[in-house]
């Protein structure tokens, strides 16, 4: 199961268009049309008990042959299922998470980069006694990444991102360290 998820996750985990790799290739009077960019992320779990789907869109803007800007919409569907203690019960919780990112990146060479993204998400958490409230949860994911190219304008995307505003009780991610990966057309 871990597997398919892994293969899941680096097919569809990062589906950006790349145009850095063919504006880097151009002459320095590149056209509007062509710095921008189109792509997004499209995570996948609807096996077994717990399911989660994410869907990423964004679009960028190549600034420099080197260095990009972007914006982008996120939404999570998050379904978990618990068994009560000591009953045995089981229950399912779910609930929808959306909001939006702007981000940067700065291409250090054509394999490596750095990468800043702000992420404000508006999800729903617990606040005792069988009540939950939504709230606005931002996220400042600062990090490095690798493309390997395998297509004309596409390949492999992995991000290692560290959420400096990470909070335990609120954030929709299990950790501060997310990883990002995927196949990039």
């Amino acid at each position: 199961m871990k597997k398919l998820l892994l293969i899941m996750a680096l097919f569809f985990g990062g589906l950006q268009a790349q145009a850095q790799v063919y504006y880097e290739e151009k002459s320095d009077s590149v056209s509007f049309r062509d710095r921008v960019y189109l792509g997004g992320n499209l995570a996948l779990n609807v096996f077994g008990e717990n399911k989660f789907i994410d869907i990423s869109p964004l679009a960028g803007y190549m600034v420099t042959p080197r260095y990009s800007v972007g914006a982008g919409a996120t939404y999570q569907y998050i379904s978990r299922q618990f068994r009560a203690i000591p009953s045995g019960d089981r229950f399912t919780l779910s609930s929808s998470v959306y909001g939006g990112r702007i981000f940067n990146r700065y291409n250090v060479t054509r394999e490596y980069f750095l990468y800043g993204e702000f992420e404000n998400l508006n999800a729903e958490f617990g606040v005792g006694n069988g009540l939950s409230q939504r709230e606005w949860v931002p996220g400042l994911f600062l990090g490095v990444g690798t493309f390997q190219q395998f297509f004309a304008n596409g390949g492999i995307n992995i991000m290692v991102l560290y959420n400096v505003l990470h909070d335990d009780l609120r954030s929709p991610y299990n950790s501060a360290v997310v990883v990002r990966g995927g196949v990039t057309l």
